[in-house]
């Protein structure tokens, strides 16, 4: 992916205060972000945000930002930044008429397969359900396929277009599932992929292991002992090679037990990985509270979760990720119950779950449905989108926020607000994209072409 450089510094000039003396403390950036016309930074509390907080998303007119060592310096206004800065040369990027946020976090996504399946939706216009097409050894099990039959170096390349299509629209931390090996030379093979593309591209990626993510064909009438596969062997090895920080399961009908994902889940927390579960996606089994037991950091999809399991999931501290994107796809028609949850103080992320069958790469688009279908707020939907993110993927301490000593991940957007993410929808309005205080995807000059540049 090209990398654009910065703009060139440019001194800026004293600006003091009274008396000829500057107020506070010199700063000296190596970049500056001045005249955000909105500047959203998501700074509270160190934890996920639920209540009231997830609607405080610390907004800054005219805002600013300072950038030193690829974290931030110092958030502000524009007309304290500039006195702050005075006599020092950074680079200066004006953002007059537009938004800042932080980098998007996506907290669920499959991206790292071989192949599709867009005939796939054929069959879900002529009524077939999700079930359904896999007994006939349709989806996962058909990616499952394609991505034995592909060599490391073909996914990689696969899975690289669809990282760019991310990061282009404002994703700069994703996590990224294993799962369509489903043996243990395969499971490390796309673990080895997603740790390879971790050293090359842009994007921060997050592993997480899934190999309970169905049970194979050869399996069909012994799925306990692939089970015992994943236990025995797979979760060892994984740990062993530190390819992941998480483990994952799909407890589901036609899937993988209660029984089942708890004991995946717990052998790899004894492992050293971190638990989340797929739960309640198309039938509720209990896992909540399987998941709720072992200290779970996720759980994700909870279409058909009840009242009283999401207050015990909240009890527990784990993080509801919801993702609209998959009954879209699915078009069933049934989405989770977003607005209770809220009430009853789940904190929510939420992600694009990019898959062969939700092939949905924009957090933007995701921000969107949210909205419409779950019925979140605008504010609710960013901090689900950001800070939730963060602390769902274990780096809350690190991204989702505009704050002081975090990595500065942050968007410009060609919008002037916030409320315009899913008030105005598809098409991309990341005009800049930066990682760790680098410029890595720059559209103004298209947009200049185009005449939308202000």
């Amino acid at each position: 992916m090209h990398c654009p450089a910065l703009p060139q510094p440019g001194r800026i000039r004293a600006c003091t205060g009274p008396g000829g003396v500057s107020p506070l403390p010199r700063l000296e950036p190596e970049t500056i972000l001045i005249n955000a016309h909105q500047m959203v930074t998501l700074r509270g509390p160190n934890r996920p945000r639920v209540g009231a907080d997830a609607t405080h998303l610390g907004t800054v007119p005219k805002g600013a930002i300072a950038i030193k060592d690829g974290r931030i310096l110092h958030v502000g206004s524009t007309e304290e930044m500039l006195r702050r800065c005075a006599g020092s040369d950074p680079a200066i990027i004006d953002c007059t008429g537009r938004l800042v946020l932080p980098g998007f976090v996506d907290p669920h996504t499959h991206v790292a397969f071989a192949g599709s399946r867009e005939d796939e939706l054929q069959r879900k216009l002529e009524g077939a359900s999700y079930l359904q097409i896999l007994k006939e050894g349709g989806g996962i099990l058909r990616t499952t396929r394609a991505t034995r039959n592909s060599t490391a170096e073909a996914i990689a390349a696969q899975t690289r277009r669809r990282l760019d299509a991310m990061l282009a629209t404002g994703t700069t931390t994703v996590e990224v599932k294993s799962g369509y090996g489903l043996t243990t030379r395969d499971e490390i093979k796309s673990l080895e992929v997603i740790a390879q593309l971790q050293k090359e591209h842009p994007l921060r990626l997050v592993p997480t292991f899934l190999g309970a993510h169905a049970v194979p064909q050869e399996y069909t009438d012994r799925p306990d002992d692939y089970v015992t596969l994943v236990v025995d062997e797979m979760i060892p090895q994984v740990a062993a090679a530190r390819l992941a920080t998480h483990c994952d399961v799909f407890c589901e009908e036609g899937v993988f037990s209660v029984a089942q994902s708890e004991r995946v889940l717990q052998a790899g927390k004894d492992a050293g990985l971190r638990p989340r579960a797929h739960i309640d996606e198309l039938v509720n089994l209990g896992g909540a509270e399987m998941a709720a037991r072992l200290g779970a950091v996720t759980v994700e999809h909870l279409v058909c979760t009840t009242d009283s399991q999401v207050e015990l999931l909240a009890r527990a501290g784990t993080i509801g990720c919801l993702l609209p994107g998959t009954p879209y796809m699915l078009m069933d028609g049934r989405y989770p119950q977003a607005r209770r949850m809220v009430q009853r103080n789940l904190p929510l992320a939420i992600a694009t779950d990019c898959n062969p069958n939700c092939w949905i790469e924009s957090m933007q688009f995701i921000i969107g449905l949210s909205c419409m279908m779950l019925r979140l707020t605008p504010e609710e939907a960013i901090t689900a989108a950001t800070i939730n993110g963060a602390y769902a993927v274990g780096l809350g301490e690190e991204v989702g926020s505009l704050d002081v000593g975090k990595r500065a991940d942050i968007l410009l957007l060609d919008v002037p607000t916030y409320q315009h993410l899913p008030y105005h929808q598809g098409s991309n309005a990341a005009v800049l994209v930066l990682k760790d205080g680098k410029v890595v995807v720059d559209r103004r000059d298209e947009l200049h072409e185009s005449g939308a540049e202000p």
